[in-house]
């Protein structure tokens, strides 16, 4: 089984959201890195000069290559990602091996059994 790994950098106030809707178009789990930094187009300074950054959130979700594209577009939707320049990325990667996730594709074949495959957005 192929799977590809979608990485989430987004407001962590929105990471609930996130996770929720993945979920919802089949993903069985994630991993949440909290208190990310990072840096946009311009740095952002505030009093003093000390360097204003947003807390972030680092989604990491393992899904079913399948499924890959509708987790993709519910994570792109819930985390609001194309609003502005400042809410955050989603990326999709290809995993070359994954291991301990039999129990993981049984629940999921369960609870979202796949018909058909997902057509593109």
């Amino acid at each position: 089984m192929d799977f590809k790994l979608i990485m989430v950098f987004v407001d962590d106030t929105k990471t609930d959201r996130v996770l929720d809707a993945s979920r919802a178009a089949g993903a069985t789990g994630a991993t949440i890195v909290g208190n990310a930094r990072g840096q946009g187009l311009h740095k952002l300074t505030g009093i003093f000069g000390l360097e204003i950054l947003e807390p972030r959130d680092v989604v990491l979700i393992l899904v079913e290559q399948r499924r890959a594209e509708k987790v993709l577009h519910a994570v792109l939707e819930a985390g609001q990602l194309d609003e502005t320049l400042s809410t955050g990325i989603a990326l999709q990667l290809d995993v070359e091996r994954a291991l301990g996730l039999s129990e993981h594709i049984s629940a999921l074949s369960r609870h979202h059994p796949i018909n058909q495959e997902p057509s593109e957005p």
